[in-house]
């Protein structure tokens, strides 16, 4: 599949996007406590393997990762394994760390693992660019490079007609006034880990 550039910003109009955004209140957010358990499959952002991992998730989150169907993206394995190269063999917790991370890689079913197309690529590379410029954020501290992976895993959520469950909630909020047709479900990390 190729990539439509003209297609891409007569959809996109970016433009037309002025000023800066801000980030919406809780009040006008989809939030994960208040979802039904069951209901639409979900789209699992980065951020909700790290809370469970690290026991931080809200049991509400527990419950619809029970409970929905569940797909993952490839954008999200990659930021995964990220740490086999990049954690320090010696350090003591490493090899635990490395070992959770290895055991829910494998858990990933490989018929709900989804890569992005061309397509997909060109739309997040010029919806994380606007994204950056509208959040008025600095240059040169990898806001630009996050934003084009969160614009991955946004855009595959609406190509696959799923809801994007994520606990980073200013970015997402961020691209869901973008592009209000995709769904975003949201939550907030547990200070403290509910399963000690």
């Amino acid at each position: 599949m190729g990539f439509n550039l003209s297609e891409t910003l007569r959809s996109l109009k970016p433009g037309k996007h002025l000023g800066t955004l801000e980030r919406r209140s809780d009040d006008d957010l989809t939030w994960a406590a208040d979802e039904p358990p069951i209901g639409g499959a979900l789209f699992l952002d980065t951020s909700v393997y790290l809370d469970v991992l690290q026991g931080r998730s809200p049991a509400e989150v527990d419950t619809l990762l029970t409970y929905r169907l569940c797909h993952h993206s490839a954008v999200c394995l990659s930021e995964l394994t990220h740490a086999f190269g990049r954690l320090d063999p010696k350090h003591p917790s490493t090899e635990t760390v490395l070992d959770a991370i290895a055991a829910t890689v494998e858990d990933i079913p490989d018929h709900r693992l989804h890569a992005a197309d061309a397509d997909i690529w060109g739309q997040a590379g010029v919806l994380a660019g606007l994204l950056f410029r509208l959040s008025n954020l600095p240059k040169g501290e990898g806001h630009e490079r996050r934003f084009v992976n969160d614009a991955l895993i946004f855009l595959q959520a609406r190509q696959l007609g799923a809801s994007v469950l994520t606990g980073n909630v200013r970015d997402f909020d961020f691209l869901s006034q973008l592009m209000p047709s995709v769904r975003v479900i949201l939550y907030r990390a547990s200070v403290k880990s509910h399963s000690s």
